[in-house]
């Protein structure tokens, strides 16, 4: 957490757009907290589990017009915040970063080629997520009913309201749940869960169907 909290301050360009960087815990039980307080120009927030509720408390406490949402897994391009600054001068109010896996797997390789592409399918949390404090505001932000899913829910309003741009620098991201659970098997599962969702399935059935067959295969792994 450290390391990598010092690794995205590396990347912020010499113009220096990131007024503040917040890590908002959902009450977890190792030394998350610590490690984060320990970088300084970071500030901790506490707030209920639940990404969607972590998220929408961080843009409730952010002091910024700009938001951009990172998962601690995923590292942005070198002068990340200047290239948000320029797409949205260039119009865009929300937008995200092409994306490749820290890994060497042919089919991850390949998965990566399509993030350049802006359909929503082709979306992933991963990729990251900037967007304009008042559009996010106008949208309602996250929707808290989404407990997992909650990436691509909120792009169906971003996507009506703004041309959305995908910027054509990549972000890097981990694969270690692929390597966990294994590639195809959580591949086919994600996918499964975007097809339900098309076909009408509610936030409750999307996570019954994650829980069931892909946190309990994270925690057999």
């Amino acid at each position: 957490m450290e390391t990598h909290l010092k690794q995205i301050q590396k990347r912020i360009s010499s113009a220096s757009w990131v007024k503040e960087m917040l890590v908002v815990d959902g009450g977890s039980s190792d030394d998350t907290v610590e490690k984060a307080k320990a970088v300084e120009g970071v500030e901790v927030l506490a707030s209920p589990k639940g990404r969607p509720l972590q998220m929408n408390y961080g843009a409730k406490h952010a002091k910024g017009n700009t938001l951009y949402f990172l998962h601690i897994d995923s590292l942005p391009p070198q002068n990340f915040d200047r290239l948000i600054a320029n797409s949205i001068e260039n119009g865009h109010e929300a937008g995200c970063f092409k994306m490749k896996f820290r890994s060497r797997h042919p089919w991850l390789r390949l998965v990566s080629l399509f993030t350049k592409f802006k359909a929503k399918c082709c979306r992933g949390g991963d990729q990251s997520l900037f967007v304009t404090k008042s559009l996010f505001e106008t949208i309602g932000g996250y929707n808290e009913d989404f407990m997992i899913y909650e990436d691509h829910e909120i792009l169906t309003p971003i996507y009506r309201h703004t041309k959305f741009d995908v910027i054509p620098q990549w972000i890097s991201t981990s694969a270690r749940r692929y390597e966990e659970i294994g590639v195809l098997k959580l591949q086919t599962l994600f996918l499964m869960i975007y097809f339900k969702r098309w076909c009408g399935a509610s936030s409750e059935e999307l996570y019954r169907f994650y829980m069931k067959h892909i946190d309990n295969s994270s925690l057999k792994s």
